[in-house]
């Protein structure tokens, strides 16, 4: 393994510090993990909400098969959202002899898609519940974690991309990490996918991962993890990070459903100057509004940044937090919608993409920031397990918060405001601020879906 991180920071580690970097650029979050993967010589852990088999979840499995082929043992812990489309590829990895995989909360009926549905129908409550947590960890010594799953779409290889927030981290904080992911792999729900399919025969690793393909210009022409950290010197170690997460029984509706929003409430209601929210679906929900309502009152700034209609990918949340724009505005909550296309388009190695919002993350005043899977709505404070990582250090919330002014500006997003009781959108053109009174670039379908959803009675499903 890369080993000049840790010899160089040696005394940090043994001090109980933790060691974080924000990656917020798609290629470096991809370049990341790569290099990570190639480091290890022991273990490599790996936890995800989906995994797909698409062009970079093949490059991040050739990576995870040459780890295991140097001896590295492999596990990998999947969500079972989509099984029927994934149980070959899974498969194929877990055929591989250092490899072993496991579904979280799987489905019992995979062979067909009437009984599928049929389970769905059946046990409704129980397969809505999923695993949300992400992290990559590489012997036990690095860890990554945040908002992306693994797909083209959340490192800049598809037609529209998700911006989102990774953190990579050494010492204590993956020591947390790793705790978690024991906690999930070793609890029941976790089960072996081999054993989901009885009598299914796997097909060769090698059909799982991509055959062709140079990653050099993947990882910036970086060859260790230590030379990606001499290119971005931006690692930070602070006394105080903790990892954080759901338990693992949330998902069978037992215990405390609502655990990692519980602990991180306390950190957001201590705003005295500012909270500032990216997440991209947003539902606060009555005691959500009474709580935010409750810090402007104290005199603290309050600023939510969300994705536009034209942006999200789930135009059902849209119409569910479309009920609380008012009510926000009112209190005085500032509110920011991602729009569709602006000046955060850029050119990658994989071309000229668009972008719709994936962060997950708050920063409290200049003291406290989080990152992590959990959005700000019903669904992942109350059903799915997330995870996250909580920071007290002002160079890291302060690089947050450049990140939030950034995504916030005129040219990225909408400004809310509100006037005779109409909504109002602000964006810049060229040198002009100019405003509409209608959702901004947001086709007649998703403006219907999402005037449906606002009069259902399906809010905690969100």
């Amino acid at each position: 393994m890369d080993t000049a991180v840790s010899q160089t920071n040696q005394d940090m580690i043994a001090a109980g510090k933790s060691g974080l970097m924000i990656i917020a650029d798609n290629a470096d979050a991809l370049a990341a993990r790569i290099l990570a993967a190639r480091s290890a010589e022991t273990t490599l852990d790996l936890m995800y909400y989906i995994w797909r088999d698409d062009r970079c979840g093949r490059l991040l499995g050739r990576e995870v098969v040459a780890a295991a082929d140097r001896g590295v043992k492999v596990r990998i812990l999947i969500d079972d959202i989509n099984p029927q489309a994934s149980d070959a590829h899974y498969l194929a990895f877990d055929s591989h002899p250092n490899i072993s995989v496991r579904l979280f909360n799987p489905s019992g009926l995979r062979n067909g898609s009437l009984f599928r549905w049929l389970e769905l129908v059946l046990r409704v409550f129980a397969m809505t519940r999923r695993m949300h947590a992400k992290a990559w960890i590489a012997d036990r010594r690095v860890a990554i974690v945040g908002g992306r799953n693994i797909g083209d779409e959340y490192f800049g290889a598809a037609k529209t991309n998700f911006r989102d927030l990774d953190v990579l981290m050494f010492g204590r904080a993956v020591d947390d990490t790793s705790a978690i992911f024991e906690r999930y792999w070793t609890h029941p729900a976790s089960r072996p996918v081999a054993e989901l399919n009885p009598g299914v025969e796997a097909g060769p690793p090698s059909s799982a991962v991509a055959r062709e393909g140079d990653v050099d210009e993947l990882t910036g022409g970086a060859e260790t993890l230590d030379a990606f950290l001499a290119a971005r010197p931006r690692l930070h170690w602070c006394d105080r990070a903790e990892v954080i997460a759901d338990p693992p029984d949330k998902v069978k509706g037992k215990g405390d459903r609502s655990w990692l929003m519980r602990n991180l409430i306390p950190e957001m209601i201590s705003a005295t100057e500012r909270l500032e929210i990216i997440s991209p679906y947003f539902i606060p929900g009555r005691r959500g509004m009474a709580i935010l309502s409750a810090i402007v009152g104290r005199g603290a700034q309050v600023m939510v940044l969300t994705n536009s209609l034209a942006t999200t990918d789930v135009a059902a949340v849209h119409g569910a937090y479309a009920n609380y724009r008012k009510k926000l505005l009112r209190a005085g909550v500032e509110l920011y919608e991602f729009q569709p296309s602006g000046a955060r388009q850029k050119m990658t190695v994989f071309g000229s993409k668009g972008a719709s919002l994936h962060t997950k993350s708050f920063a409290v005043d200049s003291r406290v920031g989080f990152i992590g899977s959990m959005n700000f709505d019903p669904r992942s404070v109350s059903l799915n397990a997330e995870m996250g990582v909580v920071f007290h250090d002002e160079r890291l919330v302060a690089e947050l918060r450049d990140h939030f002014a950034k995504e916030r500006d005129p040219d990225v997003s909408y400004r809310l405001s509100l006037r005779r009781n109409l909504i109002h959108w602000h964006r810049a053109e060229g040198e002009k601020i100019v405003r509409t009174g209608r959702e901004p670039k947001a086709g007649i379908p998703r403006r219907l879906l999402a005037r449906v959803v606002r009069w259902l009675p399906i809010e905690s499903q969100l």
